[in-house]
């Protein structure tokens, strides 16, 4: 236990409503609250829309007060780009240390880069400590994604933010042990603080992928695999699965390919997309692999039904743009399938999908984009699929490491309890904490 003496602020650049804080903040931040944290979330809202008023803000707060989560917002600037982003970073920094100050926080956690540089300024004003939740490689991620270019002046800037952060922050967390590697090459391994290892400072670095709550995502039994198949019209089929975005990261393109050869080798095979957005698109592009309308299922669907069309699945893909930044990847999907016990077809290099699909045989790695190699990858996970208890393995394996309450709620505390201990990292110069004090100085 943390205790209820200790209160920590959340840093976070999106807005309440966004999915990626729906699921990947607010069930961490009611983990450490439900452990006695005293919790404050700071998010960054975009300009209100007919159905986000005065009304439904007030609830959504009441329903966050209610979980322990005190709820403050601000309001967030998109154009131009970068003065938007400074202008964000310095009124985020301006009311952490108000908040700091009056509520005597002593925690700023803050997720990625431009959250954590708010806390860094307003660190510079309070006693507190600073969490960078580091979750990607941020620079080589826009480069990657063909929105930098390398060495430009919006990466140099990314990187130079990311090494002072490095240095000042108190701990850290990474999403995955190939991102602690790159960010922490000298981290002490033979820490037996579990699966947090130091860096050479003993600040904590924890490592902690995204999580969900199996009771979510429950493994169904044979009377309720087959409910489901029978609900859906895919009784009978070899139904292949992908759930989340189309389109960026997110290999469309080789994601139909693979669909499609698995039809032609094996003619039950049956499509089953959940994605939020472009359904028709999508449903078009299968019919111009070759898929009739009674070949594939293309739909929305909220949240909370994902692991009902999951229990129909015998496969899952994740094809995700195999590159440098995605070794700190940690895709939800992943979770949340292998919790389903369904197992999965993924790219090679994301994250530590490689050698936990090794180790624990619930997974093949797609070599290349080519006929033979989506071919080769469908015959290795039709094999793992003649395993009758490659489904059970499957759940253990979510339960091991992807848990939100035993591996992610528990990693979180673990690390609070260490970074208090510790106490806070002094390594800010004079001349430094001059330069941030000229900046806030003013109410």
């Amino acid at each position: 236990m943390t205790g209820p003496n200790v209160h920590t602020l959340y840093l976070c650049y999106f807005g309440v409503r966004e999915p990626l804080v729906q699921t990947q903040v607010l069930p961490y931040l009611r983990e450490l609250a439900a452990d006695g944290l005293r919790v404050s979330l700071l998010t960054f809202e975009p300009e209100m829309q007919s159905c986000w008023n005065a009304d439904s803000i007030s609830a959504m707060r009441a329903r966050l007060q209610e979980e322990g989560i005190s709820w403050h917002s601000l309001p967030y600037h998109k154009r131009p780009s970068l003065p938007a982003t400074l202008y964000d970073i310095w009124a985020g920094a301006r009311f952490a240390r108000r908040l700091a100050r009056r509520e005597q926080v002593q925690v700023m956690h803050a997720r990625s880069y431009v959250a954590a540089l708010m806390g860094n300024l307003a660190q510079a004003f309070t006693s507190g400590q600073l969490i960078f939740d580091i979750r990607g490689l941020m620079a080589e991620e826009y480069v990657d994604a063909g929105t930098w270019p390398a060495g430009g002046l919006l990466f140099r800037l990314t990187k130079a933010a990311e090494q002072r952060l490095l240095r000042v922050a108190d701990g850290f967390v990474v999403l995955t042990h190939r991102a602690r590697a790159i960010l922490f090459p000298q981290a002490n391994a033979t820490d037996e603080w579990a699966n947090g290892e130091s860096d050479t400072q003993g600040r904590p670095v924890a490592v902690i992928p995204c999580c969900v709550d199996p009771a979510q995502f429950p493994l169904a039994d044979m009377a309720g695999r087959e409910a489901a198949r029978q609900a859906l019209g895919m009784q009978g089929r070899r139904v292949l699965a992908y759930v989340g975005s189309l389109g960026g990261w997110y290999l469309t393109e080789e994601t139909l390919g693979l669909f499609a050869q698995a039809k032609r080798q094996d003619s039950t095979s049956f499509a089953l997309i959940l994605t939020q957005r472009d359904t028709a698109a999508a449903a078009q592009q299968l019919r111009d692999k070759g898929f009739t309308d009674g070949d594939f299922l293309v739909t929305s669907a909220a949240p909370s039904e994902v692991a009902s069309y999951l229990a129909a699945a015998d496969i899952a893909l994740s094809l995700i743009k195999p590159c440098y930044s995605k070794q700190a990847s940690s895709p939800t999907k992943v979770a949340e399938y292998l919790a389903c016990g369904v197992p999965i077809i993924s790219t090679a290099g994301i994250g530590d999908l490689d050698e936990l699909f090794a180790q624990e045989r619930v997974g093949v790695v797609l070599r290349g984009f080519t006929e033979t190699d989506y071919g080769a990858a469908l015959r290795e996970v039709d094999e793992l699929r003649a395993d009758p208890e490659l489904r059970a393995r499957c759940r253990r394996v979510a339960v091991a490491n992807f848990d939100l309450k035993r591996v992610g709620g528990a990693r979180y505390r673990r690390l609070y309890q260490r970074l208090l201990k510790h106490g806070r990292t002094e390594v800010h110069s004079t001349v430094e904490q001059a330069s941030i004090c000229s900046g806030l100085s003013g109410e």
